[in-house]
């Protein structure tokens, strides 16, 4: 007979009703061992009779789902993912799911590991930011039906939900921006190499160039691996040109930081020296003299979208899937040159 409501049902009421042992049951609810199908499905009953509610996973084996998703995001390689969360949250939340949040630490091997140990909690659903590499793990979770949305790196593939900023149509409109001013030099500092982010933010560039009859040259392509010091670097290999561009796209506001230092430390400004344009916003943008043109991406946006769509994959696993992009928007401030254009 199941435990009266009133006192909270535990493994071992769980044990005594489905006539095995509290170790099997333990088996069964954290899928430690295979246990044979009649015993699983008596075990499965008594939870279900019991409202035995101690352990998230045993509610995940009655209902079908824990009502939590995992997010495997490397937190070093994205300076803006405390709004990300923060959206993420909030919009799961309002749908009753939990969130679960892992780093990848940008790796591939630690992104394998981080993926299992989320499924290990059985979460509904996954939302990954890529890191840069083979994409197997991707395959595995589209192979293995595990609804999952990538978030800000996007793939080429077609049979997984993404969303993310658009890249190249924006950095084509900083880069044609810095042109209209008259540069003819106009250099690139790119992120880290074989990510779908630097890859389509360099392509923009081209097209701007392109797009403002002005030639590409590879010479004014540093690569500043997506880090500040890389930045710094990536400005100074530049600047070492015989001919060293007179204005700069900088494609992510890390490597900005970096460019900044080493303009300050060669007693250079950014706008009057060296007009700088950035993709990326961040909180200071407005703060440093001369403030600094950037292409906001929309953060909040691509947090919201990749949870709705992530649950639209769960609730309808046949659903066709979906690619988002989510256009940033031109913050016109002054360290590209201009006058300094005041918002309103």
């Amino acid at each position: 007979m199941p435990p009266s409501r009133s006192s909270r049902p535990t493994q071992r009421d769980i044990a005594e009703l489905a006539g095995v042992s509290i170790t099997t049951v333990s088996h069964v609810v954290n899928g430690t061992r295979a246990v044979a199908e009649d015993t699983k499905l008596a075990v499965l009953r008594a939870i279900e009779q019991t409202g035995y509610t101690g352990d998230a996973i045993a509610r995940s084996l009655v209902t079908g789902g824990t009502r939590s998703i995992g997010v495997a995001i490397s937190l070093i390689a994205n300076p803006y993912f405390a709004v990300l969360i923060q959206a993420i949250e909030r919009e799961a939340a309002l749908a009753g799911y939990t969130v679960l949040l892992a780093d990848t630490h940008d790796t591939v091997d630690t992104e394998r590991e981080t993926v299992r140990t989320l499924r290990s909690r059985r979460v509904d659903g996954l939302l990954i930011t890529p890191s840069p590499g083979d994409g197997s793990v991707i395959g595995e979770l589209v192979s293995l039906d595990v609804p999952t949305v990538l978030i800000d790196r996007l793939s080429t593939r077609t049979d997984v939900d993404q969303v993310g900023a658009e890249n190249i149509q924006s950095t084509s409109a900083l880069t044609a921006h810095l042109a209209s001013l008259g540069h003819q030099r106009i250099g690139m500092i790119s992120g880290t190499a074989g990510l779908s982010t630097s890859e389509e933010r360099i392509l923009g560039y081209r097209l701007g160039l392109g797009r403002s009859g002005l030639t590409w040259s590879e010479d004014l392509v540093a690569c500043g691996q997506s880090s500040q010091a890389g930045g710094a670097l990536a400005l100074s290999t530049l600047l070492a040109l015989p001919e060293p561009p007179t204005a700069l796209v900088v494609a992510n506001d890390t490597m900005m930081v970096g460019v900044l230092h080493e303009l300050r430390r060669r007693g250079l400004r950014a706008g009057v020296d060296l007009p700088v344009v950035v993709y990326d916003d961040v909180e200071w943008a407005d703060l440093v003299d001369p403030p600094l043109t950037t292409m906001a991406q929309p953060i909040e946006e691509i947090g919201t979208q990749a949870v709705r769509l992530l649950l639209a994959r769960i609730n309808d696993p046949a659903r066709k899937a979906q690619t988002m992009r989510i256009p940033p928007t031109l913050r016109h401030r002054a360290s590209c040159g201009c006058a300094l254009v005041h918002s309103h």
